[in-house]
């Protein structure tokens, strides 16, 4: 009799990063239906994987402040007393590498060929420098295909319970308060890709809040100055949990965003999104776009990038000539959700 496989992906990373890991575990369990899968997660991303019917434990990642050899055999004892067979490490370090070896997992794979994977003997797998250009959850799931899983089904999926369907409803409700849809904006990025000021987001919410049977949100967990107490505007995501933001996230129609953690959050929800991004290979769509929605990509124009950026992408606002203007995105909802004469938007 086959000895059940028992596999802990390792995803120690962002938000965005967490949830284009989602499709693993599904494709594992496709593949191997009796095996367990765990997840090795940072704490504030753990509710990604919160209801997940393909993850059978949520394993969490000592704090960074936490580096003691205590904290780290405590952990490595931890992981094994779960008898793993198997460990797919999507975003390596050598404290997790080592944590992994000690804990006695038989084979482990991650991306990369570091000389401390080398001395643990951890096989590898590696982007060949993103030629061709794939996207990230592609290269993800090459750590799976390492073990012996075929899918090229990459979209992703946050799972909420009954209980959060029903809570999801009630806040929809209560934010339309008569209105017809919701659409999201978060404003903010983390200073993970590039973004529009804040100004140029109320704009936006200006021109937007003129259409009577649209209600406009703005999704950041923490709201720029310039941006909060605007009228009509609701705010329902300031200081909640991640859990929270995502029942919340699920009530909306459509969310308009750079590319950020929210975008693959709303994607995983199947929300539909607008989202701005730059052609530059590192911050391409190809790479970092949403999977598993309805999905609207906005990009400078063709000559951008040469003529106007300023170098860094984590610095672009998309603002100047060929850039991403607010009537780029209004163009865009109006081809997306569509619109009647008398201006107002309407589900397709």
């Amino acid at each position: 009799m086959q000895k059940q496989k028992r596999i802990l992906i390792v995803r120690p990373d962002r938000i965005g990063d967490v949830v284009l890991s989602t499709p693993i575990p599904r494709e594992i369990k496709k593949t191997y239906p009796d095996s367990f899968v765990a997840v090795f997660l940072r704490k504030y991303t753990k509710d990604i994987y919160a209801n997940n019917p393909y993850i059978d434990k949520i394993i969490l990642i000592d704090d960074n402040d936490d580096v003691s050899s205590e904290a780290f055999w405590n952990k490595a004892m931890e992981i094994r007393s779960y008898k793993f067979t198997h460990s797919l490490t999507l975003l390596p370090t050598e404290r997790l590498n080592y944590l992994l070896f000690f804990a006695g997992i038989p084979f482990r794979v991650g991306v990369g060929h570091k000389f401390y994977q080398f001395i643990t003997f951890t096989r590898s797998v590696s982007r060949n420098k993103y030629i061709p250009l794939r996207h990230e959850a592609d290269y993800c799931m090459d750590l799976a295909r390492r073990i012996g899983v075929i899918t090229e089904n990459l979209n992703t999926e946050i799972f909420l319970s009954e209980e959060e369907k029903i809570e999801s409803k009630k806040i929809r409700e209560h934010l339309l308060n008569g209105k017809q849809l919701i659409v999201g904006i978060n404003t903010t990025s983390g200073n993970s890709a590039p973004n529009w000021t804040a100004e140029t987001y109320k704009q936006l919410i200006e021109k937007l809040s003129y259409v009577k049977n649209l209600k406009i949100v703005v999704t950041d967990n923490q709201v720029p100055g310039n941006l909060s107490n605007l009228p009509s505007v609701e705010y329902p995501n300031i200081s909640k949990s991640l859990r929270e933001s995502i029942i919340n996230f699920a009530a909306l129609d459509l969310l308009i965003s750079a590319s950020t953690g929210p975008m693959h959050i709303c994607a995983a929800l199947k929300v539909k999104t607008i989202s701005l991004f730059c052609p530059l290979t590192a911050c391409s769509p190809k790479l970092w776009g949403p999977l598993g929605n309805e999905n609207r990509i906005i990009q400078p124009s063709e000559n951008y990038c040469s003529n106007v950026c300023p170098g860094d992408p984590k610095q672009c606002t998309f603002e100047g000539d060929g850039g991403i203007s607010t009537d780029h995105i209004l163009n865009e909802i109006n081809n997306f959700i569509g619109v009647t004469k008398n201006g107002q938007y309407l589900k397709k």
